[in-house]
């Protein structure tokens, strides 16, 4: 297997192959072989995930040293997930050198994000193990790079639907009902529009998502309490 191409893109040489070997083997594949010395990527795709959660972890504790753990936690999952996974696999052409089953190989597996998900964090298990933790957190941020850039602090008040919730439970007033009324958009770009009903107040929010479009009608309907209570 010749995987100078991909320790380029990777940014790193292995100096035990067998390990980047290992990295790139699917269970489809191994099940296919009657060589018994041979392993699927698996463990070192449990390996991976550690490592990868540790790095973003601590990345994300060095840009926002002043949140706390659950903001942490979210922003964390969202910046290490599946897809992002198979973005930065595609990326560095992870897919070419897998090593899949006839069944995978006439399903496209190259391109499934499940796998390729999956092989990345091999990859980094490989890297970890081949040269240890401060070499893997220099490969992950090099390649998570164009996404830190965009990492940005939630913001306070975002979730109004909670603040919401929590003011008219202290007030006793009625629980607010939601209602997508309206979409408009193809299926790919739709918009939604949700309408809040709370006693006598009626707002009505858009959004890409219901729950983007409930959340501006519930920061509506903040606003008009806020306005009534001063």
């Amino acid at each position: 297997m010749d995987i100078s191409k991909l320790e380029k893109k990777l940014g790193h040489t292995f100096k035990d192959k067998s390990l980047i070997e290992t990295a790139l083997c699917h269970r489809s594949y191994i099940n296919e072989q009657s060589d018994t010395t041979l392993h699927d990527n698996e463990r070192l795709e449990f390996l991976g995930d550690a490592v990868l959660s540790l790095t973003a972890g601590h990345i994300l504790m060095n840009y926002f040293p002043d949140l706390n753990e659950g903001d942490l936690s979210r922003m964390r999952a969202s910046l290490v997930n599946e897809s992002r996974l198979a973005s930065i696999a595609k990326t560095i052409h992870l897919g070419e050198h897998l090593k899949l089953g006839k069944g995978e190989l006439q399903t496209s597996g190259r391109e499934k994000k499940s796998i390729l998900a999956d092989a990345f964090e091999a990859v980094i298990a490989a890297v970890y193990l081949d040269s240890g933790f401060d070499v893997s957190f220099k490969i992950i941020t090099l390649h998570f790079s164009p996404f830190l850039s965009s990492i940005t602090r939630p913001a306070a008040n975002l979730d109004y639907k909670s603040r919401l919730q929590e003011l008219v439970q202290t007030s006793h007033r009625s629980i607010p009902s939601y209602h997508i009324i309206d979409e408009t958009g193809p299926e790919h770009d739709k918009i939604f529009i949700a309408q809040l009903k709370i006693q006598n107040i009626i707002t009505e929010g858009t959004g890409k998502s219901k729950k983007l479009a409930e959340q501006e009608a519930a920061k509506k309907a903040l606003e008009i309490l806020e306005k009534n209570k001063d």
